[in-house]
């Protein structure tokens, strides 16, 4: 860890995605080589404002409900502060601190003019009617309108809170502010003119297999035919399932909250009707359980990283610390060589560093010419940020006043994830103190077909957001 002092045991889901930040930053070269940017360090941990406000709404019976209501703008060096809003009994400041944090370095790696935020409220809208939902939605908005705007703070969707949910948000900003700022939120509706964007929906999953493919292409492997276990069930789920059938992968698992459904036979797959059902069930505020089928296998309780017998991929599109150390160990016996995130910091600080010894292990086989052990990881601010990245591209389309095609964001898309994916290759290498040895490939080289061993992707992704903030906040005077 850097010689600063930093708090401990008060705000657990921060402290850990600071301190993996810091880690891989102490671990590298960045501050030998590059001195100056470790003053930045107790600057760029504290956001520049936490707003809490208490929301006070009216349930169908005429009761008076209370809820909690925050908003982290954590970092603008680059841009507006973005990130989603989060409707989860779980919410608290230190689960937003810790995803705020997160988007500064993720909304960084995607290129785009964008800085960091996040909020959201302990509001749980699973059993709540949709009279219910739009009133809440109405009184979170009364204060939350005075912090945000098309070029100061642009929330979007997260856990809780969908289209629907948006457009109850921006109808009540609409009527507050007395203007129509289409840029105000993004994950809107593409219909009835409410200028949202294509693809957005589909945006985190489709953006995860397109970076996994990024790093298959590295590994001199092709997706066609991979079995691969999936987490989740909500958009990054599905979509990421759909994609990866499109691909001709198999998909072997989906979760809720409540279980894991578990395919039997990997010749009787999901198939995208299944995932068309799912996504219907979960619309109507049901469990996959409720899913009666001999194909699958329903797992009360569990999640699917123990449950599958066979796997190439592991993809957990769930939450945060799903995938603990154990976790990883029964998937690497069940043959899974790559494992990406598609959720915010989807693995314990235990995994991940056991999966970065694996990698580690790998190289050393790779420079010893008897390659073995092949396993490669992603953390979320790397291949989760089709997302955002998709959030921006509604931005920009705001600002012009138009809509894309499908096809055009999309195509974006892809192109922001195999650029993350390269300059994350490419900064681990640079600043890393691991001997790579001379066969390692840069970005360029991916798909030359030729064994390499594999930079890590937590340290690449880690450098090259915090070098990009760190000089804007400097230039800034943030920091001196």
């Amino acid at each position: 860890m850097s010689k600063i002092e930093f708090t401990h045991n008060i705000e657990p889901e921060f402290e850990q995605a600071r301190d993996e930040i810091i880690k891989s930053l102490n671990e590298s070269k960045v501050f030998e080589l590059e001195p100056d940017l470790e003053r930045c360090l107790p600057v760029i941990v504290e956001p520049e404002r936490v707003i809490s406000f208490r929301v006070t709404w009216e349930d169908d019976k005429g009761n008076t409900r209370v809820n909690r209501g925050y908003r982290v703008q954590f970092n603008s060096a680059i841009g507006p502060y973005k990130g989603g809003l989060r409707f989860h009994p779980s919410v608290n400041l230190s689960i937003l601190k810790f995803l705020g944090f997160e988007q500064i370095f993720k909304n960084a790696l995607t290129g785009l003019p964008i800085g960091g935020g996040k909020g959201g409220s302990d509001f749980d809208p699973h059993d709540k009617s949709d009279n219910e939902i739009r009133r809440f939605c109405q009184a979170f908005m009364i204060e939350l309108h005075r912090h945000i705007g098309a070029d100061v703070d642009v929330p979007a969707g997260d856990i809780g809170v969908g289209g629907r949910e948006i457009g109850f948000l921006y109808g009540a900003y609409k009527r507050l502010q007395q203007k129509r700022d289409f840029g105000v939120l993004t994950g809107k509706d593409t219909r009835y003119g409410l200028n949202g964007s294509f693809i957005r929906p589909e945006a985190t999953g489709y953006g995860l297999i397109y970076f996994v493919q990024n790093m298959l292409a590295y590994m001199n492997q092709d997706i066609k035919g991979k079995l691969v276990a999936v987490s989740g069930s909500g958009n990054v789920a599905q979509f990421a399932a759909k994609k990866l059938i499109d691909l001709g992968a198999t998909v072997m698992s989906l979760s809720d909250s409540r279980g894991a459904l578990i395919v039997n036979d990997a010749s009787k797959p999901f198939t995208k009707e299944d995932i068309d059902k799912i996504a219907e069930l979960k619309v109507r505020k049901g469990s996959l359980e409720e899913i009666k089928d001999d194909r699958f296998t329903w797992l009360p309780g569990e999640r699917p990283w123990k449950n599958v017998k066979k796997i190439d991929i592991a993809l957990p599109c769930a939450t945060q610390n799903e995938i603990d150390a154990d976790d990883v160990e029964a998937l690497v016996k069940a043959g899974c060589f790559l494992i990406a995130e598609g959720s915010n910091m989807g693995s314990t600080d235990a995994a991940v560093q056991k999966m970065e010894a694996l990698r580690i292990a790998y190289n050393e086989s790779v420079k010893a010419g008897k390659p073995t052990g092949l396993f490669w990881y992603s953390p979320g601010k790397a291949s989760n940020a089709g997302g955002v990245a998709v959030s921006a591209l509604e931005m920009a389309q705001n600002s012009q006043r138009m809509t894309w095609a499908p096809e055009r964001v999309d195509d974006e898309l892809n192109k922001i994830m195999t650029n993350i994916f390269n300059n994350s290759v490419d900064t681990a290498s640079k600043y890393t103190r691991e001997e790579l040895g001379s066969s390692v490939k840069s970005s360029a080289q991916k798909t030359e077909n030729t064994v390499s061993a594999l930079p890590s992707l937590v340290q690449g992704a880690n450098i090259t957001g915090f070098i990009k903030v760190a000089n804007a906040m400097k230039v800034h005077g943030d920091w001196w």
